[in-house]
């Protein structure tokens, strides 16, 4: 039960809002809400939470852990949203609940059944969501945040880093199941890059795992970002330019090369008529009015291989995009 209100001495609760509003009895006691050795699963826990947030005051560090609040409507229309910040909710019962426009923001929602509940424009930016369920809730413009729970205190916390990425790697997973399963591709992209990234973490710093995987991730963002094999593309094809003009190549009875003894005009001439090479190798296409000599060879190539896999890599990402 709620302390009984004596004296009017204030919660000893502190927190961004300074301390908690609510009445106790006495100066060191925490009030109903912020006692954690309040038992809070009862039903009429549902109808005092709605009933205090009509009051319009900060719900700040709220302990609900196991709380029952099925059905509960945190809905302010045409007010200001409703603030549960900081608040320990894991593994509350939150099913079919209404939390449109709901700051849950630094909240734990570790375990929390918010299965069939409306999260619609909610924040969650900070929450911790391992092992939330998700099952059927209107996700539609969830505020998210930068990183997850589990990022932040990785970068806090190394010591702790691979078991902390273990956990965002699951968060991440689960939220992009849930997303996919609601047709929200975008959304379920982003995470789906961030769950291959905390997977990279946790491996091995200097294996050719890591390796491998960062390679992809700067190539294509894990098959997410078209864009980054255009840059890739460019990239290789500017660099690969560099390495014609130095190493030489034919073109009709020229040899295309750098000189020191050359005038930065032709040697100018000369980069720009091997980033044309560059370009019909990268593509192969093969005019044949410039070809490659000694070691040019070996890196032409190499290009035209690369060039044939990434312009079928970028066509397979570009279409999955447009079906998305």
């Amino acid at each position: 039960m709620q302390q009984i209100h004596k004296s009017g001495q204030q919660c000893a609760f502190f927190g961004k809002y300074g301390r908690c509003k609510d009445v106790v009895e006495s100066e060191s006691q925490l009030c109903f809400w912020h006692d954690p050795n309040v038992n809070k699963t009862g039903d009429e826990v549902k109808t005092r939470l709605e009933n205090r947030a009509e009051t319009g005051l900060p719900m700040e560090g709220f302990i609900l852990r196991k709380a029952n609040l099925d059905n509960i409507n945190l809905v302010n229309h045409g007010g200001k949203p409703y603030q549960l910040i900081n608040c320990d909710l894991s593994r509350a019962s939150l099913c079919n609940g209404h939390f449109y426009r709901v700051d849950f923001s630094g909240s734990r929602l570790f375990k929390a059944n918010l299965a069939n509940a409306n999260l619609h424009k909610a924040n969650l930016d900070g929450c911790n969501l391992l092992g939330v369920n998700l099952n059927n809730s209107l996700l539609d413009h969830v505020q998210w945040g930068d990183k997850l729970y589990q990022q932040r205190e990785a970068a806090a916390n190394p010591k702790n880093a691979m078991a902390l990425f273990e956990e965002a790697e699951e968060s991440a997973r689960n939220i992009r199941r849930q997303c996919e399963n609601l047709g929200m591709m975008g959304v379920a992209g982003r995470f789906y890059y961030q769950e291959r990234v905390f997977h990279r973490l946790q491996m091995p710093k200097y294996s050719r795992q890591r390796l491998i995987s960062y390679l992809v991730d700067r190539i294509s963002g894990y098959g997410e970002s078209p864009l980054r094999v255009v840059f890739f593309s460019l990239a290789l094809i500017v660099f690969c330019s560099f390495l014609y003009l130095f190493t030489g190549v034919q073109s009709g009875d020229t040899v295309v090369r750098f000189s020191q003894n050359q005038d930065l005009i032709l040697n100018l001439r000369y980069w720009l008529d091997c980033l044309y090479f560059s370009v019909v190798t990268f593509t192969t296409l093969g005019y044949g009015d410039v070809t490659p000599l000694g070691l040019s060879r070996i890196v032409a190539a190499c290009e035209a291989f690369t060039g044939s896999f990434s312009l079928a890599l970028f066509v397979v990402l570009f279409v999955r995009k447009m079906i998305r």
